[in-house]
């Protein structure tokens, strides 16, 4: 064991400079307590390397317990990176690369290792109380277990307390604490990755706090420098940029995806965007985005509940502002009642649903595809409405675009069925020209509903394209109007209890949101058009599905991809596509949710592959069941 502390600054070394290797793509798996800066760590890990111009993609994985014990296996947070020298669409089935912060990190993740796998542990945490903590009957640095993997143990916390003992400002705790930076100066320096973008952030982070901040950037600059000098690292690696498409990138969260998406729909539609949330995780974030952007006329609010969020929402879209919430599962069951209120008065409405493990509670740090029916039919009576998923992170910026445009273009509350997996997630984002945007054309909603002969508006006159009825700000002189919860008349907007006309507004509702679609450009299938086995996605599980089906059609295998944005109303031209293949398998993290709702429409013997843990699917998982139903299984 090389323990000698490593010099602070980054100058030369009498030691021959160390070899380093290229490599197309690499995985890195971080994990440790809640308490020990994973998060922050795997992020400004990922700050540096999308600048660094690799493709990329992120899974952070943290625990519910919000104090659980130190040192327990409840309380373990993770955070994986995949980085590229090419495209790439998931953060990896298992990292190449495991830091290990205590033993419990160990426990929970050797899992997601390679064999054969580089494998950094912080030696001072395996003391005999966190060992008995997390569950081992004996020191697994000795026992031989870990033979499969190559073992670098680090007296990390101790290293770093060394190198901090010139920061008086700090207690023995806080130079302790720093040794996350430590760690992520180790792998920095593994990687090739600069460390002033990191300096910037901790001057940005802790500049109030002098010695918080000297401390991390010694801590970074140890670990850096530990790197070059141990004897115990003679090989480092080297992931050249990757060729993306030119233009200008941008690294995002879904959460910053959905709230740009938002903000350029306003600013498109010449709208005020009108933010109603409560906070829940994993939806909480959008709110906390959204109020960033008060010189782009967003306003925020928090509400008492989901159910006045809910119709804060509503009210500020009958006011003439877009009205935007957002919740997760639990919120979802809250605010049903006033999203059909939304149905009835049929105001565009945006209604972000950050799908979590339920039900109740459940898992609300894990990530799940089960709200998709509760979307389309989970409201009393006859209440259509259109529902959204984007499929990648990059893509949270399209599709809430999108929903804003056929929220005001249909009159419609509009669900976006993201979920947590996405939110957490980020890669880069390609800014799009902002002129490349078609304008969201709001006056002629206003006129269609233009006095008749009597002089009266007709509030539910409507477009013979769409269907749309009229939309125009409460309080409009000369555009009075009556709408609400209470069945209106087919024109004018009185209340009206005749059962003709009940049944004849149904029909309308429905049929409009049918009309959607007429909208949809033609669906894409990627690999095979026809033949032998078509997959069918929606949301997260896009990433895993698209490698796993890249990889089958390497080998010269007949299998095509579909993904689906549009859930409802689904696409005009998918029936003909299901039709074209002999078999159709739809992978879901649920029990079958798009598999019953195709099988019902399509009347096609529609398959499934079904797992519901908390996780993604890794690519692996999905390559071996596409090769199943391929080979005949």
């Amino acid at each position: 064991m090389h323990n000698s502390i490593a010099p602070e600054s980054g100058g030369p070394t009498e030691r021959p400079p160390k070899r380093r290797t290229r490599l197309r793509e690499v995985t890195v798996r971080f994990a440790g307590d809640s308490g020990d800066g994973i998060q922050v760590t795997g992020s400004q890990f990922t700050s540096v390397t999308a600048m660094a111009g690799n493709d990329l993609a992120t899974f952070p994985d943290f625990p519910a317990e919000i104090r659980a014990p130190a040192g327990s296996l409840p309380g373990v947070s993770g955070f994986q990176i995949q980085f590229s020298s090419s495209d790439i669409y998931t953060p990896g089935d298992q990292a190449n690369v495991l830091v290990a912060f205590n033993p419990a990190a160990l426990r929970t993740n050797l899992k997601n290792l390679v064999p054969n796998g580089t494998l950094f542990v912080n030696k001072d945490e395996f003391t005999d109380k966190n060992l008995e903590r997390a569950g081992y009957a004996s020191n697994p640095l000795g026992d031989g277990s870990l033979a499969g993997y190559r073992l670098i143990e680090i007296p990390m916390t101790s290293l770093t307390v060394k190198a901090l003992e010139s920061v008086a400002a700090l207690s023995h705790k806080e130079r302790e604490r720093s040794r996350n930076f430590f760690a992520l100066g180790l792998v920095c320096w593994l990687y090739n990755r600069p460390l002033a973008p990191i300096e910037r952030w901790i001057h940005k982070k802790f500049g109030d706090t002098p010695g918080i901040e000297e401390g991390n950037k010694k801590a970074l600059h140890a670990g850096y420098n530990y790197g070059d000098t141990t004897e115990l690292l003679q090989v480092a690696y080297e992931v050249p940029p990757a060729r993306l498409r030119p233009g200008l990138y941008k690294n995002i969260s879904g959460t910053v995806g959905l709230a740009y998406g938002l903000l350029t729909a306003a600013q498109k539609a010449g709208l005020k965007l009108i933010y109603c949330g409560y906070p829940i995780t994993p939806a909480s974030d959008l709110l906390h985005e959204l109020s960033l952007y008060k010189n782009f006329g967003a306003i925020t609010m928090q509400a008492e509940d989901e159910i006045a969020s809910m119709n804060a929402a509503i009210g500020a879209s009958f006011a003439g502002a877009l009205g935007v919430t957002a919740t997760s599962g639990p919120g979802m069951a809250l605010k049903s009642e006033a999203i059909n209120l939304a149905v009835m008065t049929e105001l565009p409405v945006v209604i972000v649903d950050v799908q979590r493990a339920g039900p109740s509670t459940g898992m609300p740090t894990k990530t799940e595809q089960a709200d998709l029916l509760f979307a389309i039919l989970g409201r009393p009576s006859e209440s259509p409405l259109p529902v959204l998923a984007p499929s990648s992170v990059a893509d949270c910026f399209s599709t809430a675009l999108e929903a804003v445009r056929i929220a005001v273009r249909y009159m419609t509350p509009v669900i976006v069925l993201a979920d947590l997996y996405l939110v957490f997630g980020s890669e880069p984002w390609l800014i799009p020209d902002p002129d490349s945007i078609a304008p969201i054309e709001i006056e002629p909603r206003r006129n269609l509903g233009h006095a008749a002969g009597n002089g009266a508006y007709r509030s539910y006159a409507r477009d013979p394209k769409t269907l749309a009825r009229p939309w125009v700000p409460a309080g409009t002189p000369g555009f009075e109007h009556r709408i609400g919860g209470l069945e209106k008349s087919q024109l004018y907007g009185d209340v009206s209890y005749d059962p003709d006309n009940h049944d004849a507004m149904v029909k309308l509702r429905a049929e409009k949101i049918e009309r959607i679609a007429q909208d949809y450009p033609p669906q894409d299938v990627y690999g095979a058009p026809e033949g032998q086995l078509l997959v069918i996605g929606w949301g997260s599980t896009f990433g895993p599905i698209r490698t796993a089906v890249e990889q089958l059609l390497e080998s010269g295998l007949s299998v095509g991809h579909l993904h689906l944005r549009h859930l409802h109303p689904l696409p005009a031209d998918l029936g003909g596509i299901l039709s074209r293949y002999r078999k159709i398998l739809v992978p879901e993290n649920n029990l079958g949710q798009l598999r019953l709702l195709l099988r019902g429409r399509y009347l096609a013997d529609v398959l499934g592959y079904n797992r519901v843990t908390g996780q993604p699917f890794s690519v692996r998982e999905l390559r071996e069941e596409f090769l199943r139903h391929l080979n005949g299984s």
